[in-house]
């Protein structure tokens, strides 16, 4: 158990960190700001794969590596659902930080039961690793098929739900998510945002965490991965709002990476394919999508700044 304590230790401490010291007064993450946390977050996911080599073997280092690269590049694609989310709402840069902050936080709890119910699934009935296989195959052709992701959140049957029963103020109330109007608690228009930013992690998680059961079924590998993925999402959020829309082949690629595992799924009764190739396969698939996007751009492709910079319009919806 010491391993798990150590780590969620760590994971508390440097969440306490960043809130307590460097984002106790909000902000607007400028690109700066956000571009050194990103890199932080990713030699922090280093240092420890590292030490996970020195501790655990190549083997397992291979893995952790592995599924950190899933589930960093399927955040990619979270972001800009995220971005979405932030427009419709009209959220204030200023106060786009915290949503992510605790909307990660939330996603941190979610993913570790996933994993634990994806795991004790797939060790007590070996089928279920062909049902997610095939689930995550049928994922990556339709992402491939999709159009342009639109965004419907009056569609959402969880804030559906939440506004029968709770009142919603019709303007922000600074970084409040409660406030009370008439003697009555009232959730601001910055709770809803949480809240539909806690659900759509949710279905993230389903088409994610069978992803990484496909490369290891160790739980503190898939867990740790994870969290050094989700961990650093704010700050890659902020560093590519502006150009996430340029990269337009990183859909396809990412769609042919979750056929890749959900084919490695299916086939690992048969073929177990090296851990040292699989990375390989998804780290190429992740290249090529980023060198085409780059070479050959969309004609309308302009970077757009992020959600709230341009104009901060709150309660219009």
């Amino acid at each position: 158990m010491w391993p798990w304590i150590l780590f969620n230790l760590f994971v508390l401490a440097m969440l306490a960190l960043d809130l307590g010291v460097f984002h106790r007064k909000a902000h607007v993450v400028r690109l700066k700001e956000a571009l050194g946390w990103s890199v932080v977050w990713i030699c922090l996911a280093l240092l420890f794969n590292l030490l996970i080599y020195f501790w655990l073997g190549q083997e397992t280092a291979l893995q952790f590596l592995a599924g950190y690269v899933i589930e960093k590049s399927l955040s990619v694609d979270n972001l800009f659902v995220f971005l979405l989310i932030f427009s419709y709402f009209s959220v204030p840069s200023i106060y786009q930080h915290k949503i992510l902050f605790w909307g990660i936080l939330g996603a941190l709890v979610m993913r570790a039961i996933f994993i634990a119910a994806g795991i004790t699934l797939i060790e007590k009935f070996h089928w279920m690793i062909y049902l997610f296989g095939g689930f995550l195959i049928i994922t990556g052709i339709k992402m491939a098929f999709q159009k342009d992701k639109e965004l419907h959140p009056e569609a959402n049957p969880v804030l559906r739900l939440f506004r029968r029963f709770v009142p919603v103020t019709s303007e922000y109330h600074e970084s409040r998510f409660w406030v009370i109007k008439e003697g009555k608690r009232w959730a601001t228009p910055l709770f809803v945002v949480l809240l539909l930013v806690e659900t759509t992690d949710v279905i993230f998680a389903v088409d994610s965490i069978p992803a990484i059961l496909a490369v290891t079924r160790d739980p503190f590998i898939v867990y740790t991965s994870n969290v050094f993925a989700i961990l650093g999402l704010r700050a890659l959020y902020f560093a590519l709002a502006g150009i996430m829309q340029l990269f337009h082949y990183l859909h396809y690629g990412l769609s042919l990476i979750l056929v890749f595992v959900g084919t490695k799924m299916l086939i690992s009764d048969l073929y177990k394919v090296p851990i040292g190739i699989a990375l390989a396969v998804i780290a190429g698939i992740l290249l090529i999508s980023v060198v085409a996007s780059i070479l050959r751009p969309r004609p309308e492709a302009v970077p757009s700044p992020p959600a709230g910079q341009v104009e901060e319009q709150a309660g219009h919806h």
